[in-house]
């Protein structure tokens, strides 16, 4: 599997100055880690989920969440399990099919086992389970689980947990319970592919919900467990993890407070002229959804957590490295193996600093692997326009 891959030839060729490389599920955690990209969540009670997970594959989403946690009732658990084995059963049965990456998130550690064992050998369509409300004393079972379920499997699997619960939101236990996670997956570093954040619940932890209008990072609270999040597990120092961006939980129209964030003009510049995909960006409120991949790259996130197959573009659109990054990038690198210092970049518009940026230079590198590097002249708009048309 590859970014993009669902797009014609042609239009990669006329896109991408590097096109994304192909993965598989046995490819290192580093690049699954990148390549997870959108995340799409699907709640497991979906009688068509077989179906679902075929035709968002062929639209470019690389990575699945099949949920049997809050996407679903409490009375709906026993049903959503037994599709959830059916149609994975199913899938398995159709053969080389070509299949994002897929994980389960489960609400119980005993659900991993029991899983695992009624699933056999579809078993080996999932990449992992997602552990919600994850703490150091509530990860530990999963964690234990997840080894059986592998070993028992006889092939990899990762755990992605998501941190969301109230002690992660409270001031006076987070710092606690921040270095108490930190130690617990350090010891299973192997299988752990990113951490999530659950933005949802810790707003829930005060009676908050933000509105299309307003990011992530505009609310307080949330910003500063964010920060705190990335400064503890974030690390580029070879301790940290790769850090996903919140969901963005709007998609239909709403009433707007505030003008649009998109600038015409990008949008314009494109041939043909994409105002239609400006246009139903808006209408979608995905404005919002773009300024927030931005400040999730700025604070250090990757990728991002979705409940809505319309995010899917807007989130792999923006994770291609740009040519600027690129030469940036490579020029910083090369600085450094001759021993540091600075340079003016190759844009000549701002101030390459070997060491200090070499941490971020490597993640560029990483990223342009996984998402491809635009042609000098391509924009964001023209990128997003070939997806979504």
């Amino acid at each position: 599997m590859r970014h993009f891959g669902h797009l014609a030839d042609d239009v990669r060729s006329r896109l991408f100055h590097e096109q994304p490389v192909a993965f598989d599920r046995d490819s290192g955690t580093d690049v699954l880690a990148t390549a997870l990209g959108a995340t799409l969540y699907s709640p497991a009670t979906r009688p068509t989920l077989a179906r679902d997970i075929r035709r968002q594959a062929a639209r470019g989403v690389l990575s699945m969440v099949l949920c049997l946690e809050d996407a679903i009732a409490d009375h709906e658990v026993d049903d959503a399990e037994h599709n959830l084995v059916a149609q994975l059963t199913d899938l398995a049965a159709v053969g080389d099919v070509e299949l994002p990456l897929l994980f389960v998130r489960v609400r119980a550690p005993e659900q991993i086992t029991d899983l695992a064992r009624r699933l056999g050998p579809a078993l080996r369509l999932l990449s992992g389970f997602v552990v919600p409300k994850f703490t150091e004393d509530s990860g530990r079972p999963f964690l234990e689980a997840l080894t059986g379920a592998e070993e028992a499997g006889g092939h990899r699997l990762f755990v992605m947990p998501v941190l969301e619960s109230p002690e992660l939101a409270h001031l006076e236990s987070r710092r606690e319970q921040l270095f108490g996670i930190a130690r617990l997956l350090d010891k299973h570093r192997a299988r752990v592919l990113a951490v999530r954040l659950g933005v949802t619940d810790l707003c829930s932890a005060y009676g908050l919900r933000r509105s299309p209008d307003l990011t992530a990072y505009d609310v307080a609270l949330v910003a500063q467990v964010i920060g705190d999040v990335v400064n503890v597990l974030g690390r580029a120092d070879g301790t940290g993890f790769t850090v996903t961006g919140p969901v963005w939980e709007y998609f239909p129209l709403q009433e707007r407070m505030f003008k649009p964030q998109l600038r015409r003009t990008p949008f314009a510049e494109v041939t043909p002229p994409a105002d239609g995909v400006r246009q139903r960006l808006i209408e979608h409120d995905l404005d919002g959804l773009i300024r927030e991949i931005e400040l999730d790259r700025a604070n250090g996130l990757l990728g991002k957590t979705c409940i809505h197959p319309s995010h899917v573009a807007a989130v792999h659109a923006l994770s291609v490295v740009t040519h600027e990054e690129l030469c940036d990038a490579q020029d910083i690198l090369q600085q450094h193996r001759g021993g540091g210092g600075v340079s003016r970049s190759a844009y000549t518009n701002k101030m390459n600093e070997a060491k200090p940026h070499r941490a971020w230079a490597e993640r560029v590198l990483l990223r342009a692997q996984v998402f491809g590097v635009a042609r000098a002249d391509v924009s964001f708009a023209e990128l997003l326009s070939a997806c979504v048309s």
